[in-house]
């Protein structure tokens, strides 16, 4: 299962960014996951990086030359020490960012670096999950060997039903379990 692995979590500027000192307890305390956490500026913006810290267990990265005066090349030593990462809420902006190979910032540059599998959680207003244009990231990331949960129905921030829903934690979890499990068996 995942007892004794360490889940790199990247956060993204979304607003369902609310949800992740959640998932980060119940990984930790439930499923006795080493969770270590590395944010974008813009999810500072939605959620604080003491939050995380606290809900981990373990100090936060959010920018990336702070980072880099405690440790140089810290995005190699979290690509290195993660068994599995996620990136969660997946904005339109990470999926493209992703896609293109594009490295500007902790999170981007952790995932270029990193061997371990890379599930990711999209979350967006349905209008945007449905543009031909992240639809197109999103296949050319599931080619090259990303992995997906979600995005789900249901409400959104702006009070409506719609698809684009970061997945629930519970799937979320399941599906690192599946991860987890498929490493193992490899």
């Amino acid at each position: 299962m995942l007892a004794g692995k360490t889940v790199l979590i990247g956060v993204t500027g979304g607003v369902a960014a609310h949800y992740i000192p959640e998932l980060i307890g119940q990984l930790r305390w439930r499923h006795m996951v080493n969770v270590q956490v590395m944010m974008t500026l813009a999810a500072t913006r939605f959620i604080t990086p003491l939050t995380l810290e606290v809900a981990s267990g373990n100090p936060v990265y959010a920018d990336l030359w702070a980072a880099a005066q405690r440790a140089p090349v810290i995005h190699v030593q979290l690509a290195r020490l993660a068994d599995l990462v996620l990136i969660a809420p997946a904005t339109a902006d990470i999926l493209a960012k992703l896609a293109h190979g594009l490295a500007d910032d902790l999170v981007t540059l952790t995932v270029l670096a990193t061997q371990a599998p890379v599930i990711l959680a999209p979350a967006m207003h349905e209008e945007m999950w449905a543009k031909a244009v992240v639809q197109e990231n999103v296949a050319k990331l599931k080619e090259r060997g990303y992995h997906f949960v979600g995005p789900e129905r249901g409400l959104s921030a702006t009070g409506e039903i719609t698809e684009g829903r970061m997945a629930n934690i519970g799937a979320i979890i399941a599906r690192l379990i599946e991860m987890s499990e498929a490493e193992r068996r490899a």
